[in-house]
């Protein structure tokens, strides 16, 4: 009998190169398929690099992304790469790389810091290797990029953008105290990202990710939804649609009013902590789900969490209670509290992009336009501006919604001259 040949991890046979790079290759092509896809839904990008294209306006620049790898960030990343950037890429969140992705963009020379599954520390240490690299600009999803550089003191970066509420949060803090290195413009809080991205986006790829994580059977079931902000809102309408009953907490008196106006149950997380099946956090603040309110909760309940940082549950509470959880489904861990089941989803982390694939492609396009443009702003404009958090423009967001409307094939009314004459006389 002979004796297999041990292979050391320098040495691999003609079969194992083989069939990686079969593995690889079959990567790259589901890679490309999904850049194609999601491209024919982002018709904005297209528009925006057929205006742009020929000025060649991030010639020269090299521009770090910290997003989501997901087959839209493909789309922005390589509109960029077309209008002449170098780009570096890494990831927003340690489980929200998309391998196929990773590997075709990896395949168009694209330097990336990132792998799938990786843990928190090869997270942090994957932005702290992109930052060395020196970028000129930065596009950011949760500011653990701006918050780096800000920490190092990099003099290189010209200006930079904020994709979510929380990254703004972060970001209106430095603002305050005259602390930002450079220009940057808060995308979160354009008209064309937030009331589109957060809610119709949000909304649908949480439930996404709530059905492809748990498979849950929705109707009837109980949910909470905290936080009735506009991601609050997205997931509310949703849930409602597919037959739940859904009770909203909150802290702010004028959106728990929104909500109990929109007809949703609005209570306090105590008195409603026994009764739900599924609770999801969507707030951006910390310990919304806390020791008193899980100790509280059915057995069998699922807990998750669609903001952007795992500080909204808290977690540690239950790694004391359990510390060996068990893995029940894909990134659903259970918990034993007591005498029940306690059920996390997706780590506690942003549960439509570690459960699922984030946002749809055609809301995606209205969030990475309001990106690409803004940082052709910033290219173009940054040696007048202050260092401070901008808006976008409004000529970029009302052009963002008339490239919308076009892809959509949705014409609208204009005003005649009689009306304009009408409106300036009006506003005298």
């Amino acid at each position: 009998m002979k004796q297999k040949k041990s292979i050391d991890s320098e040495t691999h046979s003609p079969t194992t190169i083989e069939s990686s790079n079969d593995r690889n290759g079959q990567q790259i092509e589901k890679g490309k398929l999904s850049y194609d896809w999601a491209l024919k839904s982002m018709k904005i990008i297209t528009r925006i690099m057929e205006k742009e294209g020929g000025k060649k306006p991030l010639s020269g620049l090299k521009v770090a992304f910290c997003l989501h790898i997901t087959k839209e960030t493909s789309v922005l990343v390589m509109a960029a790469i077309k209008l002449e950037a170098k780009v570096l890429l890494c990831s927003a969140n340690p489980l929200s790389v998309q391998e196929d992705i990773l590997e075709f963009l990896k395949s168009n020379d694209i330097t990336i810091f990132a792998k799938k599954d990786q843990s928190e520390k090869e997270y942090f240490e994957n932005i702290s290797r992109t930052v060395e690299c020196s970028p000129d600009l930065i596009v950011d999803d949760g500011s653990e990029m701006h918050v780096l550089v800000h920490k190092k003191k990099l003099k290189t970066v010209i200006g930079g953008t904020e994709e979510t509420t929380s990254g703004i949060h972060r970001l209106v803090v430095l603002d305050h105290k005259k602390s930002l290195l450079y220009p940057v413009i808060g995308v979160n809080n354009a008209y064309t990202k937030y009331l589109f991205d957060n809610r119709y986006g949000t909304g649908q790829s949480t439930v996404d990710g709530i059905l492809r994580t748990t498979g849950i059977f929705i109707p009837g079931k109980n949910f909470v939804v905290c936080g009735y902000g506009w991601v609050g809102k997205g997931v509310s309408s949703c849930l409602r649609g597919l037959g739940a009953k859904v009770t909203v907490t909150e802290v702010d008196p004028i959106k728990a009013l929104e909500a109990y106006m929109d007809g949703f149950n609005v209570s306090r997380m105590k008195d409603i902590a026994s009764m739900g099946d599924f609770f999801i956090t969507c707030t951006g603040q910390t310990s919304v789900i806390r020791k008193e309110h899980i100790d509280q909760m059915k057995d069998g309940v699922f807990i998750s969490n669609a903001g952007h940082f795992d500080v909204e549950i808290d977690i540690d509470y239950l790694h004391t209670i359990d510390k060996c959880p068990k893995q029940v489904r894909p990134y659903v861990q259970s918990f034993n509290v007591g005498r029940k089941k306690v059920n996390l989803v997706s780590n506690g982390r942003v549960i439509n992009l570690v459960g699922a694939e984030g946002h749809p492609p055609e809301v995606m396009a209205l969030s990475f336009a309001n990106q690409l443009l803004s940082i052709i702003y910033l290219a173009k404009n940054y040696k007048k501006m202050e260092n401070r958090l901008y808006p976008v423009p409004s000529a970029i967001d009302n052009k963002i919604a008339e490239y919308a409307l076009d892809s959509f094939s949705v014409v609208i009314d204009e005003l005649t001259s009689e009306q304009i004459a009408y409106h300036k006389k009006a506003n005298f």
